[in-house]
């Protein structure tokens, strides 16, 4: 069991990478990591001949199954679906710009649109580069046919990729404090020149808090939005803001009497906020907390 242990914890990063570009859940991914160890707990380790192939086939294939299984549940989701802020304080986004882009929240949206197969594949063939057969044998198709979903899904992504530059953590940081510092004040005009023209805010909220239940878009909308949403927010009883890295870009999270209400992320290109996602889902907050909360202690 010890070796097994060591060769799972040695891959977990990568495991549960694959697994939350899938689900677009940390949460999720937890369940399909802890599931996926029981059953490699009973494998034969002599019948492995590549342990990380093998083990990203057994993720994928848990992984798509509890994607399936949810599928009703996102087709009833009340207002927009947004994937589960995933908290990356202790990483460089820097220091891996596939890894950064891959889970940004702009291109898990961008999954979204994908079929589930579809979503294995480009997740497995152009983030972390397994070849066709390794592939063939986690979603249970043939390597040709696998070849095929993979062009397809390329093509699918690739047309509607968002925009995307190297992530410049410092430049990111200093935006976002200097947006959010103007937004406190309500001074519009700064607000505003930090914003891409066709800037969109999209609000998660499951029907569970108040949010948009619509995407707003244009600059001028959502600055008056966020001004107005942060002057909410101060008239919320022991208000407290903190910064953090979500999905490798800047977040703000904001807390009300020690509870964790919203988490803002911002996406930036060429030093202009073009997206804003808003998670205030509260059953989607609740990994971000515990992840704060430890990151604390």
């Amino acid at each position: 069991m010890s070796e097994h242990t060591d060769r799972f914890t040695e891959l977990r990063p990568l495991l549960f990478t694959i697994a939350y570009e899938i689900l677009g859940s940390a949460t999720e991914s937890d369940d399909v990591l802890q599931d996926s160890y029981l059953r490699w707990a009973e494998v034969d380790l002599a019948e492995v001949r590549d342990v990380k192939a093998y083990l990203a086939s057994l993720v994928t294939r848990q992984a798509l199954n509890a994607l399936r299984a949810g599928a009703r549940r996102r087709e009833d989701y009340v207002g927009p679906w947004l994937p589960e802020p995933l908290l990356l304080d202790e990483h460089d986004p820097a220091a891996d710009v596939v890894l950064a882009e891959s889970v940004s929240m702009a291109m898990l949206v961008v999954l979204e649109t994908l079929s589930p197969d579809e979503r294995a594949v480009f997740v497995l063939r152009e983030v972390f580069g397994f070849d066709y057969d390794e592939i063939a044998a986690a979603v249970g198709k043939s390597a040709a046919a696998a070849r095929q979903v993979a062009h397809r899904a390329r093509g699918h992504v690739q047309a509607r990729r968002p925009r995307y530059s190297p992530v410049d953590p410092e430049q990111n940081a200093r935006v976002t404090a200097e947006f959010m510092t103007a937004a406190a004040g309500g001074d519009i005009t700064t607000v505003m020149s930090l914003l891409a023209p066709d800037v969109v805010w999209t609000a998660d909220s499951g029907g569970k808090a108040s949010a948009a239940r619509r995407p707003i878009v244009g600059a001028d909308k959502v600055a008056r939005t966020v001004v107005g949403l942060l002057k909410q927010g101060a008239e919320l009883p022991d208000v407290r803001i903190e910064t953090a890295t979500c999905n490798s870009a800047p977040a703000v999270l904001l807390y009300s009497a020690g509870r964790l209400e919203g988490v803002f992320t911002v996406e930036i290109v060429d030093g202009l906020i073009t997206n804003f996602y808003a998670m205030r889902n509260p059953d989607k907050l609740a990994a971000v907390a515990a992840a704060r909360e430890i990151t604390r202690s």
